[in-house]
């Protein structure tokens, strides 16, 4: 069969989550609870989620939520820098406040999902990363037709692939959540993603925590 079956996760809360602090490829690690999300996670699919294969982004946040899943499944995980988060160059590091407050022209765009804009100091433009993500999608699930994988990334990699899977433009305004390690589900085929399922937390406690770009 020429399909693969993708888990597409976001990683595990982090304190800059809290805070609303932009991550980026800023290499910020789990918080307790974050941690504690990513073994409820990993529990979930060993029980009843086999995998074939494990790929994560190699920030630490994602990383770790990752090795957690791949410990409970037996599996080594395999680091991809295609998985990482969008590169929010001077926006690394600024709660949205002050980025309203300090970069207004800037913000102005980043609310508008300008689609070839990018944060100063460089970031990385929404198309760009549209790009990086698909073309790191098409990579690993051509290795894998037949079976199941998981992907261990960021927001802004599930929101990528969510508007993939459904056809939406990068500027369609998001009405969908990205929960902290929700599962995601897609299939795979060399004519692109559909979608089967959207940010499933049923392994959690309700304690999931949503944000746009972290």
């Amino acid at each position: 069969m020429h399909v693969t079956r993708i888990l597409a996760i976001r990683h595990g809360e982090t304190a800059w989550n809290v805070d609303t602090r932009i991550q980026g490829q800023l290499d910020i690690g789990l918080n307790d609870k974050g941690r504690t999300q990513a073994l409820l996670l990993a529990r979930s699919l060993a029980e009843r989620e086999p995998l074939q294969a494990i790929y994560a982004s190699d920030l630490a946040r994602a990383w770790h939520t990752a090795q957690a899943v791949g410990q409970a499944q037996g599996l080594a995980v395999l680091p991809h820098t295609g998985l990482r988060e969008r590169a929010f160059g001077a926006f690394e590091g600024r709660t949205f406040t002050e980025i309203e407050a300090e970069l207004p022209d800037h913000a102005r765009h980043w609310r508008q999902r300008t689609p070839d804009w990018a944060p100063p100091d460089g970031g990385e433009s929404l198309l760009a990363l549209r790009e990086r993500v698909l073309a790191t999608v098409d990579e690993l699930a051509a290795r894998h037709l037949g079976e199941q994988i998981a992907l261990v990334a960021h927001g802004g990699v599930m929101d990528v692939l969510y508007r993939a899977a459904t056809r939406l433009d990068v500027q369609a305004a998001r009405t969908w959540q990205l929960p902290n390690t929700a599962v995601n589900r897609l299939l795979w085929t060399p004519e692109g993603l559909s979608l089967v399922g959207w940010a499933d937390t049923t392994h959690l406690d309700g304690r999931s925590r949503d944000e746009t770009t972290a």
